[in-house]
């Protein structure tokens, strides 16, 4: 017979009591701890986001199926924060154990309670601003990953910093790239054991690409990973690259860098213990200039297996040859096992930017589908049995202006898709946009400079008569269902502007994704019917995600236009004040205000200046100015617009440009390319813009039913 006494009792009762609260503290003590075991159990359990794509097969499909297609109607915000920016916002956030983790512009990072949207710590790397100028496509970041105990983010400036995920302070910070040259990191690290794999971009402005595995306790490297050769008769730093220069010619412009950064895409099966790293364009994107003597030019434009503990080449698959239109393979990659076409397969499924929807073989690489999602003109088909695109004589634009789809920007670029695996649908969003490429017959490389071979100048002067009315670009774009099976669309659901936003599906039947004029939605999953939208007042980018705590489920996005394409229209809004929001069923707190900038006004006077001064100005505008600054002086609303810079701005035009006195707030000194003639030119083409009146011509062209730009489906040959 056992019994107790009454103090006994009590303190029996008291140590029950304080079981929760010590259960928390320990909880405060040592938060984020994310291992491999963990990421694995996430496949079915949904409470937690615990990596980029939130399992290792980067699917961004979550379990949870509280906010359902017959519940999401009485969804609401939960909660907002304001991240203290107005730029791009593109990071995925990730959630463990009640804690959210994101990050902002310039590489900031932020950890909430995931309830209630409270800042808990904030930390800035305080990246240098002037870096600014070597980002291609705005100072944005994709997030951070989180592994037992630390938070792990890349910088614009090129570092990769461990972060103490209780008390947000810097526990390592490694520079990883040379910073004579103009290398940025944009993506999100991934940690696969016990190693942060992180590569950077560039190639646009002239880099050479690779990737890195770095200690996650000691920041030490471990092993890099050079997707292009420095040469073509070595030495080379590791054997892959003997392979690769066989497809380079002696005369490529090795001093180029050649490109093939990656600055994305990245997946793990723990299984066959193999890294999955999308690598990207080219530098120079005109391939006569580049590589002279033809070839594949591997590994631009590839998808690559590796061993995360050796970073050795197990295989690889080159979905663009002779890359020459700027067709990253850094999109997303999502790795599933299912029995496709009678047999039962490990498939790895990618939407790059060139318009083909491919499912490899992610144990050996083989090809087994790859069907156009959009309208593509640059090749004809790719053929299954040798892997390669039949490319058409007209893709060539060396010598010729030339139109051709998909655009630059992609038919799909680096906004996250999410599968469902059940129906066998990945929802992305694409868009169908032809692009005219114009080369430059006296381009030289410079270092920092935009170095795609376009004829920048001209399509400076093509843009004065096409950006401002919009015409550059066509409409609707698609939110688009994709059957993997069938390689074929589902469902679509049109847009009437271009938006690209990352999108999330659930167990609930439902998909979510922003827009860029502010709206996040929710669609069946079947169908795509809209069955819950609310007006966030600012442009989103970003991909959603989802998570569970205190048996309450969340969906939380990030809302802040930027980046390549939402840059472009960050202007629909007017505002663009950087915001993380949280909605759960029941949510009745208010949508956060936004103020819209105020209207502006041309404050100098009209310089007289001669026809010759300013067709040099605008040229050179187009090459140092126009991708900040937007095509025909129209600002994208991110950065001033320079039509209506202030007296004090003119006044000391050449001390900003030149002298990089507001290099502080993102304004780079140009005095390594242009000098103080060439200065004055641009200021008095912009000043020339911002007196300017629509001609006849632009009228016309305003009118347009769509621009000349967009594409037809019967450009797809079979």
């Amino acid at each position: 017979m056992i019994s107790s006494s009454p103090r006994r009792v009590g303190c029996t009762i008291a140590a029950l009591l304080w079981l929760p609260v010590l259960a928390y503290a320990a909880d405060q003590l040592a938060p984020g701890q994310v291992d491999a075991a963990r990421i694995q159990a996430a496949v079915a359990q949904g409470d937690d986001w615990l990596t980029h794509g939130r399992t290792y097969a980067e699917d961004r499909h979550s379990p949870l199926r509280d906010i359902n297609a017959e519940t999401v109607n009485r969804l609401g915000l939960a909660w907002s924060y304001a991240t203290g920016t107005k730029r791009g916002l593109e990071a995925t956030p990730i959630v463990v154990d009640g804690v959210l983790y994101a990050t902002g512009s310039w590489s900031v990072v932020f950890a909430l309670d995931a309830r209630t949207g409270r800042e808990i710590w904030r930390f800035d790397p305080e990246v240098p601003k002037h870096k600014g100028r070597n980002a291609c496509c705005d100072v944005v970041n994709r997030g951070v990953a989180v592994w037992k105990g630390r938070v792990y983010v890349g910088t614009i400036d090129g570092r990769l910093i461990a972060i103490d995920s209780a008390t947000g302070r810097p526990v390592w910070d490694v520079l990883t790239v040379d910073p004579d040259r103009p290398y940025t990191i944009t993506g999100a690290p991934r940690v696969v054991k016990d190693l942060v794999i992180i590569g950077n971009g560039g190639a646009d402005l002239g880099v050479r690409g690779y990737f890195g595995a770095y200690d996650a306790a000691t920041g030490a490297l471990r092993w890099r990973f050079y997707t292009v050769p420095a040469n073509k008769n070595g030495p080379h730093e590791h054997p892959e690259l003997v392979a690769a220069a066989k497809t380079w010619p002696a005369n490529a412009l090795w001093e180029s860098g050649l490109g093939g950064t990656a600055w994305d895409s990245m997946a793990y099966d723990p299984e066959l213990d193999l890294l999955y790293v999308g690598t990207g364009n080219s530098s120079v994107y005109n391939g006569a200039v580049r590589s002279p003597g033809g070839g594949d030019n591997l590994y631009l434009a590839s998808i690559l297996a590796l061993r995360p503990e050796t970073g050795r080449l197990v295989w690889h698959y080159q979905t663009t040859p002779g890359e020459n239109w700027d067709y990253t393979a850094t999109q997303q990659m999502i790795l599933t096992d299912r029995v496709y076409r009678g047999k039962k397969r490990k498939l790895l499924l990618q939407a790059p930017k060139n318009g083909f929807f491919y499912i490899l073989d992610r144990e050996t690489g083989e090809l087994l589908s790859a069907e156009p999602y959009v309208p593509v003109s640059w090749a004809t088909h790719v053929d299954l049995e040798t892997g390669r695109p039949a490319v058409r004589e007209e893709a060539d634009w060396s010598k010729e202006d030339r139109v051709i789809a998909p655009h630059v920007m992609g038919a799909h670029s680096w906004h996250p898709m999410s599968f469902d695996a059940n129906r066998g649908l990945v929802y992305m969003s694409n868009f169908e946009l032809a692009y005219l490429f114009m080369a430059d017959s006296n381009f030289e490389y410079r270092n920092g400079e935009y170095n795609s071979g376009e004829d920048m100048a001209e399509m400076a002067r093509l843009a004065e008569f096409l950006e401002p009315t919009n015409r550059m670009y066509c409409t609707p774009s698609r939110l688009v269902a994709w059957d993997i099976d069938r390689q074929q669309k589902r469902w679509e659901v049109e847009r009437d502007i271009i938006t690209a936003a990352g999108v999330l599906s659930t167990a609930g039947d439902l998909v979510f994704q922003g827009t860029i004029d502010g709206e996040f939605s929710a669609y069946h999953a079947d169908t795509g019917e809209q069955l819950w939208s609310t007006d966030t007042g600012v442009g989103i980018m970003a991909a959603p995600v989802t998570y569970r705590v205190d048996g309450e489920q969340y969906v939380a996005v990030l809302a802040g236009a930027g980046g390549a394409v939402g840059g472009n229209f960050a202007r629909i809004r007017n505002t663009n004040e950087g915001t993380l929001l949280a909605f759960k069923l029941g949510g009745a707190v208010p949508m956060p205000a936004v103020h819209a900038r105020p209207a502006g006004r041309v404050t100098v006077a009209r310089i007289d200046a001669s026809r010759e001064t300013l067709d040099r100005g605008r040229s050179l505008y187009g090459k140092h100015c126009m991708r900040c600054h937007g095509p025909g002086v129209v600002s994208s609303g991110l950065l001033p617009d320079l039509r209506h810079a202030s007296r004090e701005v003119h006044a000391r035009w050449t001390d900003v440009v030149l002298g990089g006195t507001r290099a502080k707030d993102g304004m780079a000194s140009f005095a390594d390319l242009i000098d103080l003639e060439q200065a004055q030119a641009i200021q008095s083409y912009v000043i020339e813009r911002a007196y300017h009146e629509p001609s006849a011509l632009e009228t016309l062209i305003a009118w347009l039913p769509e621009s000349p730009f967009c594409v037809r489906s019967s450009w797809v040959t079979d």
